[in-house]
């Protein structure tokens, strides 16, 4: 009977969370600003509790930061839009310089006895390219929706100084409170630590880019920022349009010194700097990773892949902070020092 009654418990689990994966499918136009508020609001809030400790009063701290962001999002719309909308209308020509490379390639090898097979048949590097525009549409189409970004933070800022009295008074009613304090603190470093090692990885790829003569390097550098979030394989998706661009624009010598130039910066950043920032217990494996890609990418769109391992990230910590549910982020780990 117990064993019945426990199976289920189960079954009514799954079907909830069935129902609300559903539910924040249909409602992804809503979910998803709300989500990249919460994550700014994460990052930025240490600048506005700072300004708070200087006494400064609260609506005049909330105005700088808001304004500050505003600016930043102002920027960031001038720039990239710009380079996204020039690029796009030219992917038609840079496809088709790719698929010429392409074919003058395959002829290359096969003048060498080396069988090329079928490899047009599912390789096509125009369609990297093409798919490349399109989840930089989906990340664009962000800017759009600004102003409900920036509200959303605003209210989150505000609430912030209010959650954390309410979390000092809860503390000595019970372990729940402290949990959720845990969780928000582990959340806040990884994405306080990870915006930064983003924004200056992206701004040196932007002034190599520059200096190697690239086209749109403000473009692939915010775009580095961005994919920069996803650990393992986030650096190689930001490497192929920059790639493939350059072996259309400075040839394939130029391409190679496009892809070392990521090549190295991933190695001393990605391998070595950030994992000594991070520390342990925040890594998430590589299968985890991927899988997290689809599912979000999946239930929220474009913006959901760029959300993805913060997201992840977020449940893996909520999960290590319970006794029951503790085997699961451990499954979820990069390793098993995690």
């Amino acid at each position: 009977m117990i064993q019945v009654k426990s199976s289920g418990n189960i079954i009514l689990v799954m079907a909830g969370i069935i129902i609300i994966l559903g539910a924040l499918k249909a409602a992804a136009v809503i979910v998803v600003p709300i989500l990249l508020a919460s994550f700014i609001a994460i990052v930025i809030s240490p600048i506005y509790a700072w300004l708070i400790r200087k006494k400064i009063p609260a609506a005049l701290s909330l105005l700088a930061v808001i304004s500050g962001l505003m600016l930043i999002f102002t920027l960031v719309g001038v720039l990239i839009g710009s380079s996204l909308q020039s690029f796009s209308s030219n992917l038609p020509l840079y496809e088709e310089q790719l698929q010429i490379q392409f074919e003058v390639s395959m002829a290359k090898l096969s003048s060498f006895g080396i069988q090329t097979g079928d490899i047009g048949s599912f390789f096509n590097p125009s369609i990297l390219m093409k798919y490349s525009a399109s989840v930089l549409k989906g990340a664009g189409s962000v800017l759009t929706n600004s102003f409900m970004i920036l509200l959303i933070t605003a209210f989150m800022l505000l609430e912030s100084t209010h959650f954390a009295k309410k979390l000092e008074l809860s503390k000595g009613h019970g372990n729940t409170m402290s949990q959720i304090d845990e969780v928000f603190s582990k959340i806040k470093r990884y994405m306080a630590i990870k915006a930064v090692v983003s924004l200056v990885t992206g701004v040196i790829i932007t002034t190599l880019l520059l200096m190697m003569g690239l086209d749109y390097a403000v473009l692939w550098g915010f775009v580095v920022f961005l994919l920069n979030f996803i650990p393992n394989i986030g650096s190689i998706l930001a490497a192929v349009p920059a790639v493939l661009l350059a072996l259309v624009q400075l040839g394939a010598f130029g391409a190679l010194e496009i892809a070392a130039v990521y090549l190295v910066i991933n190695i001393v950043i990605g391998s070595i700097i950030e994992p000594r920032l991070m520390g342990q217990g925040l890594g998430i494996s590589t299968l985890v990773v991927f899988l997290s890609l689809l599912f979000w990418g999946w239930l929220l769109g474009p913006v959901g892949m760029l959300l993805s391992i913060p997201l992840t990230i977020t449940i893996k910590i909520m999960l290590y902070t319970q006794e029951q549910t503790r085997w699961l982020a451990v499954l979820m780990s990069s390793s098993s020092a995690d």
